[in-house]
């Protein structure tokens, strides 16, 4: 009787120690699993990379003058032309600039901080009018290059009064829904109460 009862015993000590054997081992794959969820979608965030907001044409009048001397001073030669640039501006967030955090227990991501809007790109068009040539100063393919820069910078110089930095902060609740889609893709939730967006959402809700 008593090696019948030793031997259940030892059954029930068994079953109790393997399914606590299996228990933690489910455990841990779990939480391994939870761990490669939040790093997996945190780069799929950040490899959205750039979110455009705003757009913005400009179109400017500029009148290019260059003045070559030569023969130790004695003579000049001049070269200008009027150039009409046409430039369309980029203007949005760098989502690798999120300050983003996983929680893991709660399969929550902690939005911390939001980026400022910046410049992502600008594309400029030159169209050239009233073209000359001076008589040892002529226009070159390196000029080209060098207008385009010039008129980036020109273009860059005229976005602040433009209006649309303040238009892209107002889009900065969209980008943080459109964050929050992709973070619902695999179940998981996206905390952005510690975010100061009272006021871009009291716009966005007068706009709808």
């Amino acid at each position: 009787m008593d090696s019948i009862l030793e031997a259940f015993l030892g059954l029930l000590l068994g079953a109790i120690l393997m399914y606590w054997l299996f228990s933690l081992f489910r455990k841990k794959k779990s939480k391994e699993l939870t761990k490669q969820q939040s790093t997996v979608l945190l780069d799929k965030i950040q490899s959205v990379c750039k979110l455009i907001s705003v757009e913005g044409d400009f179109a400017e009048i500029y009148h290019y003058e260059n003045t070559k001397e030569g023969f130790l001073s004695l003579l000049s030669s001049k070269k200008k032309a009027l150039i009409v640039v046409k430039a369309k501006a980029h203007i949005g967030y760098d989502l690798k600039k999120l300050n983003l955090k996983a929680d893991n227990e709660k399969k929550r991501i902690i939005l911390e901080d939001f980026p400022q809007p910046e410049i992502l790109s600008i594309e400029p068009d030159l169209q050239f009018y009233d073209i000359k040539n001076g008589l040892f100063n002529s226009f070159s393919p390196d000029d080209l290059t060098k207008l385009n820069v010039e008129a980036k910078e020109h273009i860059k110089q005229k976005i602040p009064e433009s209006g649309l930095m303040d238009t892209a902060r107002k889009e900065a609740l969209q980008a943080v829904f459109l964050v929050e889609k992709i973070v619902e893709t695999i179940g998981w939730t996206l905390d952005y109460s510690a975010l100061e967006i009272k006021n871009i959402e009291k716009h966005f809700l007068e706009e709808n």
